[in-house]
């Protein structure tokens, strides 16, 4: 039945609707993208990514349409003159021809473009390994085995066989399609006995196999380069089986493919299938008796016999490529004899750990949410950064930095005027000294508040403090800044007193939007009709999207691999994000591939949303870029930090210009440069194994290493991160650096001690690792942690009381005194009330050097206990005693005067706000009434009735206990970093 007419015309004019509005917003997509680059100033990325892509796209699709297309067309053509039925009778695929056959063009043009649309796609995915290949730079030394520029592998090699998948592709396509046109259209028949087939139908099937064989003759050649990634011995890299078998029988195999390839061509002149026949069965034969029998034959009965000699070469291959590879073949390995009593050595007023920062920048962000958040729609990262700044006498210092940003509008006025136009960025940097807090156990701030004030802020000549770029994940997709200079909207700072606010007018880069065009095409790429309609944009409204500092330099490189922690740091007078830039690769001959993901995860990277990688395995690493994002208006740097790393220069040559020499970074932003966190976790992971240099050594394994477990976590299995502080190597000076520790792989001992030098200067990125004696026994960081919680979980637990509960900061080790010590800050973690949430505050500090232990409120007076003799009891006239009354009186007040202390602190918390200097006070009386309850124990015979722990009504809470069995035990051990050691 025909439609009426008008429903016949509607329907062409629907579709070409539909796809009017479709190219629209793919163009929509396309453009606001090319507009974004050009407001970054890296439209040479798009343009020169978007070329190559469109290039390889038509290439890929031409090429596809021509081998297959054309082959199908030439299967038509070569059909049988007199048709179908040229062998006789009919068969089905006379009924599919013919209800075919009158659709034939249609279906040949859909076909085509389907199969152009998705090989132009697959071929245009691989612009990168394109790019590498025409613009790859050499790396000046060669391949252990074929003696060929290490270039090969890395740019050549991916390139050729990304060819060669494309041609097999083209070829098993263009055979099948090939055999389906000559079956419809009488070429052949599935008759008994056998095939039938024309002659040109044989003649064209024959001449595909041996192409399609040729190039199984031309992979197996090329198979040979690729022994150089083989997993198939001890470590990474051709084997001992791969050499002596593996590749002459790839070579024989080539040959092998050749001669069957020159069968199949003879089938064209000859007819019959017995050509064919043998050339195929010779090929699958020959594959799998000389391909896989025979390797698998040496393997078993050659090397695994005799592993370690048959393989000890090509160990020491793989040995050297991992350590070039992986950039630790400088690595500086010393045997460090650590004394382990603190009482056998002299510190001599060795002052190098008396400043190591306490503050832990994991667990001071909630800390600095509450007491510098201001206000409930402005949060800081988890956690936050380690850098340095100089203090009031011109020294460097390390700080715990982070910049207020901008989360949401406040709850109930989530609009999107307050969104995109109001609440566009968050407002100040916010740092403290590591090393010091305030009487309270707060940071000490040196840059605080809104405005910025503070000591840092005065010395940096911080000039603009808003953060209109920035890590957090829950602020807008986009905002649109600017608007009217002379009547400012955007929300800069609360006014003090919360009687209004401080507007201002962003003046920095990002797309404009004063255009309708423009809105129009931001209207419908975030399906927003208020961008199109809003009377507050105008012509000095730009729109500001990826707005992550990581996501913008992601954007504007995306051959980079990046690291997961950018930074923050005042930078000529601007908030500055510092991301550090990889180059990365899987294709570095004989080195050890493994899992970036696995490489670089602890507790610090759990803590962290990070994007997943385009390759998680790689086998080679360098940090060749330092890239810099501006927090106010989002300008990106790019500076090649590894001028010498080939693939550096690569993606140079595709990209000239978009990368800056490493001269230009100003002295104020190399000051700020460090060691990147991903890069370092890599190396020790590489580390733990090869730092053995020996083949025999490496194979036994008996000296490999671990990365320890992070003891302040409890039962989770989850590797320590490494640490940024202010540490002195042997013979050194102190140096902001980039440390961790290592055990064995069985025992809880500390096996080694490594850090890398990350202060910027001449001597940045030395890597040195201190070995310990296997002679004295130096405790791990499991042990250190035990021995604390074990050692002090009385004190600890008083600490903890009521609301409260004991947080353990990073447990820091750094070599002293010719040993190694631990430094661990300890947090009492309180809820402060009038709404706010728990956050820690320092409160003791511990230190340990062998089995030595102390406690503290400062680090100082703990180093002094460790090394500062036994503690002597308080001084009694000669001759006197203390009485059990004298002791029992002693003890009551001073569980009293603990008690009084603690609710005072309570109470000075739960004001509104938190009265500090009054907390400090109380804070103040509690440790002293602490060191009284010791002494006074010190004094209590051993009898049940006289220990703390038999009064616990009088131990303190944060109220009045119901009953005394509600109290906390004193001698109650915390079960975990984040135990509550209190009772109700």
């Amino acid at each position: 039945m025909r439609l009426p007419r008008r429903p016949r015309l509607l329907l062409p004019v629907a579709i070409a609707l539909v796809a009017i509005v479709a190219l629209f917003f793919l163009f929509s997509g396309i453009y606001t993208d090319f507009l974004w680059f050009d407001a970054a100033d890296y439209t040479a990325v798009f343009t020169g990514v978007v070329l190559t892509q469109i290039v390889l796209f038509v290439a890929g699709a031409l090429l596809m349409v021509a081998i297959a297309g054309g082959n199908m067309l030439l299967a038509f053509r070569l059909r049988p003159m007199f048709g179908p039925a040229t062998f006789g009778g009919g068969s089905g695929a006379d009924r599919y021809r013919m209800a075919l056959d009158p659709h034939r063009k249609l279906i040949f043009i859909v076909g085509m473009g389907l199969l152009a649309l998705f090989s132009g796609s697959s071929f245009s995915g691989q612009w990168g390994t394109w790019l590498q290949f025409v613009n790859g730079a050499s790396f000046g030394k060669q391949d252990e085995l074929f003696k060929l520029d290490i270039s090969f592998f890395m740019f050549d090699y991916p390139f050729i066989r990304m060819v060669l998948n494309f041609l097999f592709t083209a070829v098993i396509i263009s055979i099948v399609l090939a055999a389906i046109t000559h079956y419809l259209y009488g070429g052949f028949r599935l008759q008994s006995p056998g095939v039938h087939a024309s002659r040109a139908a044989r003649t064209h099937l024959s001449l595909l196999l041996g192409i399609f064989v040729l190039l199984k003759a031309v992979a197996y050649w090329i198979d040979r380069y690729g022994l150089v990634f083989s997993d198939r011995g001890f470590v990474h890299g051709a084997s001992y089986t791969d050499v002596n078998a593996v590749l002459p029988a790839k070579t024989i195999l080539a040959i092998i493919a050749l001669i069957c390839a020159a069968l199949f061509f003879a089938g064209v002149v000859r007819p019959g299938g017995m050509l064919p026949g043998v050339s195929f069965g010779l090929l699958v034969l020959s594959a799998i008796l000389i391909g896989g029998v025979y390797p698998a034959l040496v393997e078993q009965f050659q090397v695994k016999p005799n592993q370690q000699g048959k393989e000890a070469a090509f160990i020491q291959r793989n040995i050297n490529a991992t350590r070039d590879a992986y950039n630790v073949a400088n690595t500086e390995v010393e045997t460090y004899n650590a004394q382990a009593d603190p009482t056998k050595v002299r510190t001599d007023g060795d002052t190098s750990v008396s400043g190591v920062r306490l503050l832990d920048p994991a667990l001071v962000s909630s800390t600095y949410e509450q007491t510098q958040r201001i206000r409930g729609f402005y949060s800081f990262a988890e956690p936050l950064d380690v850098d340095r700044y100089p203090d009031a006498n011109g020294k460097m210092v390390d700080h715990i930095v982070g910049v207020r940003e901008l989360t949401s509008p406040p709850e109930g006025q989530d609009n999107w005027i307050n969104r995109a136009l109001i609440y566009t960025h968050g407002y100040g940097f916010v740092a403290a000294p590591g090393n010091q807090v305030d009487s309270s156990g707060l940071p000490a701030y040196d840059a605080k508040d809104m405005p910025v004030i503070g000591p840092l802020v005065n010395s940096t000549k911080l000039k603009d403090p808003r953060v209109y770029f920035g890590e957090d994940p829950a602020s807008a997709e986009y905002v649109i800044a600017g608007g009217n200079p002379n009547n400012p909207q955007e929300l800069d700072y609360p006014e003090t007193g919360g009687t209004g606010q401080k507007n201002t007018t962003y003046t920095g880069g990002g797309v404009p939007v004063g255009s309708f065009f423009n809105r129009l095409l931001y209207a419908a790429k975030y399906g927003e009709v208020n961008i199109l309609l809003s009377g507050d944009i105008n012509d000095n409204s730009k729109i500001l999207y990826v707005r992550n500092p990581r996501d913008r330099v992601a954007k504007v490189a995306p051959f980079l691999t990046l690291d997961g922690n950018p930074y923050p740091a005042i930078v000529d007078g601007r908030i500055t994000w510092i991301v550090d830039g990889y180059t990365t690769s899987n294709d570095y001959p004989y080195s050890q591939s493994e899992s970036l993901g696995d490489m670089t995860r602890d507790t610090s990277s759990d803590r962290r949303v990070i994007a997943q990688q385009p390759s998680d395995k790689i086998n080679y690493i360098r940090n060749s870029v330092k890239a810099t994002v501006d927090a106010n208006d989002g300008t990106v740097k790019l500076y090649a930090w590894d001028s010498n790393d080939p693939v550096l220069k690569t993606w140079s040559n595709a990209f000239p210009g978009i990368i800056r020499p490493a001269s230009e970074m100003s002295p104020d932003l190399r000051s700020h440069v460090r060691y990147p966190e991903d890069l370092f976790k890599v190396q020790r992971y590489t580390l733990s194994r090869y730092h053995i240099t020996n083949p025999a050594a490496f194979y036994s394994g008996q000296d490999f290493w671990n990365v320890p477990n992070d003891p302040t976590q409890g039962t989770r299995n989850i590797k320590q991160p490494p640490y940024y502080l202010t540490t002195t190597m042997p013979g050194g000076e102190p140096t902001f650096s980039l440390t961790t520790t290592f055990v064995p792989r069985q025992g809880p001992n500390l096996a080694a001690f490594m850090a890398v030098d990350s202060s910027g200067g001449s001597g940045y990125g030395r890597l040195r690792i201190l070995r310990m004696p296997s002679s004295t026994p130096i405790p791990g960081p499991g042990q250190a942690q035990n021995a604390f919680q074990s050692r002090f979980a009385g004190e600890l637990n008083l600490l903890g009381v009521g609301a409260s509960s004991v947080r353990y900061g990073n447990l820091l080790t750094l070599p002293y005194a010719g040993g190694l010590v631990y430094i661990e800050p300890v947090y009492i973690q309180v809820a402060a009330g009038g709404g706010q949430e728990p956050y820690p505050i320092l409160q003791r500090v511990l230190v340990s050097f062998g089995s030595k232990i102390g406690v503290a409120r400062t680090l100082e007076e703990a180093l002094a206990e460790v090394f500062g003799g036994e503690q002597q009891q308080a001084p009694t006239e000669e001759g006197q005693t203390t009485t059990p009354t004298q002791t029992n009186a002693a003890l009551s007040t001073a569980i009293s005067n603990a008690q009084k202390a603690y609710e005072d602190a309570q109470k000075a918390l739960q004001a509104s706000p938190p009265d500090w200097d009054a907390y400090g006070d109380a804070q103040k009386r509690l440790e002293d009434a602490l060191k009284s309850l010791e002494g006074a124990n010190a004094q209590q015979p051993a009898a049940p009735t006289a220990t703390p722990s038999a009064t616990p009504s009088a131990t303190p809470s944060a109220s009045p206990p119901a009953t005394p069995s509600a109290s906390p035990s004193p001698t109650a051990s915390p079960t975990g970093p984040d135990s509550q050691a209190g009772g109700t």
